[in-house]
């Protein structure tokens, strides 16, 4: 098969044929037709992530079709239309019995703790309790674009930070993460402030319906905020994953506000400091989120039939695996306004 492969990390990427993966009796081989490039893809070609295995395929945010069923799969046959949350559960650990196999103690990564959807086919283990089957009316580049980035700001923002309606978010970096998460919260009735260093980015946070834009390279971020809310932000997020991105996000909170972190803190960004003073006086709330479960992937897709979001809006670019490959190792630089998309 077709990938893109590197050898040592922060080296090159090329795109050559390669051996397809050994199927698990308890996996299935998926076909690619679309695949997500991420910021969490350069952070494993980075080395940020020291197990990432060498050689190493990246990609984890994947829609395609069903190619291969191992022996011990019993609710999937070949030809299925299917995606994936990004961290996959082993069905049997604690966290798993509790409904929350995101969160895995054994979990399963492509892209990550394997080999990843850069590449013709990718390799789903554990699959009968980790591929979603894909609604007709849902695309595969629709269906990528859920990928890590949307279902990760939806559990971020309905499920961790309870945001409701009339209530301001602030969201602290305007990547596929941040953007989605603007839909999600307008989806909601509420009022957003999206802050970015970029402008063609905020214009794109505009576009999704953002109340107010502020400049972090210009502004006082924080001052900012507290100016267009009033009174400081009910729910706040760092999309990004950076000590000021995640600082100014809790700084710029309401009392008893709800600080959310899904930008990966890695690298020589892994330690940030936090205003500990100011959770205290304040009574404020600090979460993660890391992605969703499968079986709450149904709650996306019936806002999506109902029109109340529409994660392809993302997509700014759809390009084919040697022009993805390149774009991944400008990730540092985030070269496209939204999100971009390899298609197969």
């Amino acid at each position: 098969m077709k990938a893109a492969i590197f050898d040592q990390y922060h080296g090159p990427i090329s795109v050559r044929e390669v051996s397809e993966p050994a199927l698990h009796d308890d996996a299935v081989l998926i076909a690619v037709k679309a695949c997500g490039i991420c910021r969490s893809d350069w952070h494993a070609w980075m080395g940020h992530d020291p197990d990432v295995p060498l050689p190493h395929v990246p990609g984890h945010e994947l829609a395609g079709v069903i190619a291969q069923v191992g022996s011990a799969v019993s609710n999937w046959t070949v030809g299925a239309r299917v995606t994936v949350p990004f961290c996959c559960g082993c069905g049997t650990c604690f966290e798993c019995s509790r409904g929350n196999s995101h969160i895995c103690d054994s979990h399963t990564q492509p892209g990550f703790t394997h080999w990843g959807s850069f590449a013709e086919f990718v390799e789903i283990r554990h699959a009968d309790i980790n591929l979603v089957a894909l609604p007709e009316g849902i695309d595969f580049v629709a269906a990528a674009s859920l990928g890590c980035r949307f279902i990760t700001a939806f559990r971020g923002i309905v499920d961790q930070g309870r945001l409701t309606e009339g209530e301001w978010l602030a969201v602290h970096g305007c990547g596929g993460v941040g953007l989605s998460a603007i839909s999600i919260a307008k989806a909601l009735g509420a009022q957003v402030v999206a802050i970015d260093i970029r402008a063609d980015r905020r214009a794109m946070a505009k576009r999704l319906g953002a109340d107010a834009c502020i400049d972090g390279a210009g502004d006082d971020v924080v001052r900012r905020v507290r100016e267009v809310t009033g009174r400081g932000a009910e729910v706040s997020i760092d999309a990004l994953g950076h000590h000021r991105t995640c600082w100014n996000s809790i700084e710029c909170l309401a009392k008893r506000g709800r600080h959310i972190q899904i930008g990966l803190m890695l690298g020589d960004q892994s330690k940030p400091a936090i205003p500990m003073g100011m959770v205290i006086a304040k009574e404020l709330e600090i979460y993660g989120s890391h992605g969703m479960q499968p079986t709450q992937y149904h709650r996306i897709f019936e806002w999506m039939e109902r029109g109340l979001v529409d994660p392809r809006a993302l997509v700014t670019d759809t390009v084919d695996l040697a022009t993805g490959t390149k774009l991944l190792m400008e990730f540092d630089r985030f070269p496209n306004a939204g999100m971009t998309v390899i298609g197969f």
